[in-house]
């Protein structure tokens, strides 16, 4: 025998011990296991599939008849925000604008302008800055006020606005930011004075 060894065994009855049911074994196993795998992921999709509700969203328990809603806190006037804001606080709240906008005098613009000085400067006009439209059509000058809805609501102050940034609703800290922003120029625009 050519392909036997000096026993008279093939390497094919090496290989399968001289059972011939061995492939038959061989066959039922991986056929067993593709079997099992299919089972597992049917039954787990089953049990772990969530179910969607008739109607979407949470039901939310109603307030008690006599009780009264509960009012917004009333924000502080501009003023007396910035006469009670926290210059160093302002610098750590500005860290969210670093992506986009640099503070120091003279630097690059990035996707937003360069942001030194920018209290009492015209609106739109950074040298070397496309502005959108919208912020265009604002024109006169980034007063204390106008920086605090812009910060609040970007897009809502300059509908059209290019910058992305959904804004800050937290009243304390654009006034923070504000304190921030009177420390960056030559001459600081002072605050307006509380009535």
């Amino acid at each position: 025998m050519a392909s036997g060894d000096a026993n008279g065994k093939s390497l094919l009855d090496k290989l399968t011990g001289g059972d011939p049911l061995f492939w038959n074994k061989v066959s039922g196993g991986i056929l067993a296991a593709a079997t099992l795998a299919v089972g597992l992921q049917v039954f787990s999709t089953e049990l772990f599939t969530p179910k969607k509700p008739a109607i979407p969203g949470y039901d939310l328990p109603a307030p008690e008849a006599g009780a009264p809603a509960a009012a917004a806190a009333p924000t502080e006037p501009l003023p007396v925000r910035l006469a009670a804001a926290d210059p160093a606080k302002g610098q750590a709240s500005a860290k969210k604008c670093i992506a986009c906008h640099v503070f120091e005098k003279g630097g690059p613009n990035k996707i937003g302008p360069g942001l030194y000085g920018v209290v009492e400067h015209d609106k739109a006009t950074h040298a070397g800055f496309n502005y959108s439209s919208g912020l265009k059509a604002k024109g006169g000058k980034w007063t204390y006020e106008d920086l605090d809805h812009f910060l609040e609501n970007p897009r809502g102050f300059a509908p059209g606005t290019i910058m992305a940034f959904a804004g800050i609703p937290n009243a304390q800290e654009r006034a923070n930011i504000l304190a921030y922003l009177k420390t960056l120029s030559d001459s600081p625009v002072e605050f307006p004075k509380p009535e």
